[in-house]
């Protein structure tokens, strides 16, 4: 007898004998399961990533300050410029509260003039981001010894050592030993200093022809008195970070000079023909 067995489409199909109707009702039933897992879809997981990502690039470090510059026809020790152009150099001695110094760089810079600072070692040593607060202002940094001692009555070695180990600071925070070098508690070095000094990498000492006795805590009007008196075209002037009176002179110092048409720039400035 033959064996019936219902299709997908409804119809019944006829086999011969019971086996092949068995057989038969397999594969159809194979075939629904498959239609069925067929018409799911079976997400598939993200490919991993071939590339690994760039890494962030590192912050460039800061360039290294100038170092210093022998100035033909200039002498070992400078007091001044030409006399003939109208620029003059105040130049700072780096040391007291930092936050003067600031001030000080503050009116400068909102004035357009720009001033050199030689640091004391233990200055820096306890401020270290001033060294780059000076640079990073258009200034220039340089060298006013260790311990600011009397240098020129020191021996030869410990002289040397009060100038070799600001120039170390100076090396370590900037990457340059600065431009300048001025002795301490001093105007004028003596020969063995001055000798010292080269021997140390700079090839001039650095001194001035007007002092604003700004030390001395005269008051302000004194300390504008003190300079405006006796500047001219070519001057280098002696001042501090530390006073508050040098912090209160300085815009009515800078108006002075801009009314004489005297701009105040660097020392390398003031000596760059």
């Amino acid at each position: 007898m033959n064996s019936g067995i219902p299709h997908l489409n409804g119809q019944v199909y006829c086999y011969p004998d019971r086996r092949s109707a068995l057989l038969a009702g397999a594969a159809v039933a194979a075939g629904v399961l498959t239609a069925a897992c067929g018409t799911a879809t079976v997400p598939k997981a993200p490919a991993p990533a071939t590339t690994a990502p760039t890494p962030a690039r590192p912050a460039p470090a800061a360039a290294a300050a100038p170092g210093p510059r022998r100035f033909a026809g200039q002498p070992v020790e400078i007091g001044h410029g030409s006399r003939d152009r109208p620029r003059v150099a105040l130049t700072f001695h780096g040391n007291g509260d930092p936050a003067t110094g600031r001030a000080v760089l503050a009116e400068a810079e909102r004035a357009g003039a720009r001033v050199t600072v030689l640091a004391i070692g233990t200055w820096l040593d306890e401020h270290p981001d001033m060294a780059r607060r000076v640079l990073d202002g258009g200034h220039e940094l340089g060298n006013h010894t260790q311990h600011h001692l009397a240098i020129n009555s020191m021996p030869e070695d410990e002289a040397y050592a009060e100038i070799t180990g600001c120039a170390q600071r100076l090396k370590r925070l900037t990457g340059s030993i600065g431009t300048w070098f001025r002795p301490s508690q001093t105007q004028y070095a003596s020969p063995l200093v001055r000798k010292l000094a080269q021997r140390a990498g700079y090839p001039h000492v650095l001194s001035y022809d007007v002092d604003s006795l700004d030390f001395t805590s005269p008051g302000a009007a004194a300390v504008i008195r003190n300079v405006t008196g006796t500047i001219h075209a070519g001057s280098v002037v002696s001042l501090h970070f530390g006073y508050a009176d040098t912090v209160d002179a300085m815009p009515p110092l800078l108006e002075e000079l801009a009314r004489r048409q005297l701009r105040a720039v660097t020392t390398t400035e003031l000596l760059t023909p």
